[in-house]
């Protein structure tokens, strides 16, 4: 009689013990994903929806002003982002009637006419002088927060609505100068250093 093997009989023990991989079950898995892509096109749809509702409450705005035939020699312009528009005061009410909602890349001019906003892919709109009340640099408007005087907001009078529009240029150090310059044309201050 031969004497057992120990290390021999522990494998066989072993491989006894062993059991198969668990065959993964797909159609669990796809139902989840499936689950999970519905869900997602709800979210949206739901987003979308209450974007297309916002744009019908706001439909008393007036439509936007486009620019003059002869805006009059540039003061500033700058490249940047237009970030969208909200109720003056109210940087969480955003505005989306007439494609304000719409962020987008853009050119800014300042004339004496006012301020000419080009926006590739989305609708261009003028701000004339008479309508402009203020500029001031600030950290967020809806959708978009930023360090303190990271964003360049103008408020306007357009029907009967004041509005904030910000914008961020590609150099932010020239944003102090729009605020002075669009400031002195509604505010202008004599030598003295008192306003007229």
């Amino acid at each position: 009689m031969t004497p057992l093997n120990t290390p021999h009989l522990a494998a066989l023990h072993l491989a006894a013990d062993q059991k198969s991989a668990q065959v993964t079950d797909w159609s669990g898995r796809i139902g989840w994903i499936v689950g999970l892509l519905l869900f997602i096109a709800l979210v949206y749809w739901l987003m979308r929806e209450g974007w297309k509702w916002r744009g019908t409450l706001q439909s008393d705005l007036p439509e936007l002003l486009g620019a003059p035939a002869e805006p009059g020699t540039a003061r500033l312009s700058m490249r940047g982002r237009y970030h969208g528009s909200t109720t003056a005061g109210q940087w969480l009410d955003r505005i989306v009637a007439h494609g304000l909602g719409t962020r987008s890349r853009a050119e800014v001019t300042l004339t004496d006419a006012g301020v000419d906003v080009v926006r590739p892919g989305a609708k261009d709109f003028f701000i004339p002088t008479a309508q402009l009340r203020e500029a001031r640099l600030d950290k967020g408007i809806a959708g978009k927060v930023l360090t303190e005087g990271g964003l360049l907001i103008v408020t306007w009078q357009h029907g009967d609505k004041l509005i904030d529009s910000g914008f961020r240029s590609d150099h932010a150090a020239e944003q102090s100068a729009w605020v002075e310059a669009i400031n002195s044309m509604k505010h202008p201050v004599t030598t003295e250093g008192t306003a007229q």
